[in-house]
């Protein structure tokens, strides 16, 4: 057997279905596997489809905390659909890659802070913006996904038109 030698830098910079690879090597290699429960239905029951409006209203809450606005974004991106009802699923790991958060606690402190704006917006303490499962998945409705992408599409456009009209306008002759 042959051994290579991987940073922690390496493994974070290598593609998703390289450090999928090697995290299941890791818990082949450790027997972890076989010690862990059998996986816990989603809770995908507590999950709220959210709008446009609720994902702007979160944003406005946790505006000021860049680590979660990163991690709401990230929802925004295709995820794995599978269930019924459906739900969209994100690896807690490949979240911890793209936001360059430290660790999943810091991950799972800013999906909880998620999931507390969502209370805060609607007025509800019972509404649930993502869930999770045992198998290291963040949870969410396929329609909050969509309207987190759509948020995300609106604020670029608006970004894009502005800076249109600031380019427009120190070309444009003075009279």
């Amino acid at each position: 057997m042959t051994g290579i030698p991987l940073t922690a830098e390496q493994i974070r910079n290598a593609p998703a279905p390289v450090r999928q690879w090697i995290e299941q090597e890791v818990i082949n290699s450790l027997d972890l596997a076989s010690r862990t429960p059998a996986a816990v239905p989603p809770q995908a029951a507590h999950l709220v489809a959210c709008s446009v409006e609720d994902m702007a209203g979160v944003l406005e809450h946790i505006r000021g905390v860049f680590p979660a606005v990163n991690a709401l974004f990230e929802l925004g991106r295709p995820g794995i659909s599978f269930g019924e009802p459906a739900v969209m699923t994100f690896r807690l790991m490949d979240i911890l890659h793209h936001t360059r958060l430290q660790d999943i606690g810091q991950v799972m402190t800013c999906l909880e802070m998620l999931n507390q704006a969502l209370t805060e917006v609607r007025k509800d303490a019972t509404v649930r913006f993502c869930g999770f499962d045992n198998e290291g998945n963040c949870l969410i409705a396929p329609q909050t996904q969509a309207c987190i992408a759509t948020l995300w599409q609106t604020m670029m456009e608006r970004q894009q038109a502005a800076q249109a009209g600031e380019t427009a306008s120190r070309i444009a002759p003075a009279a």
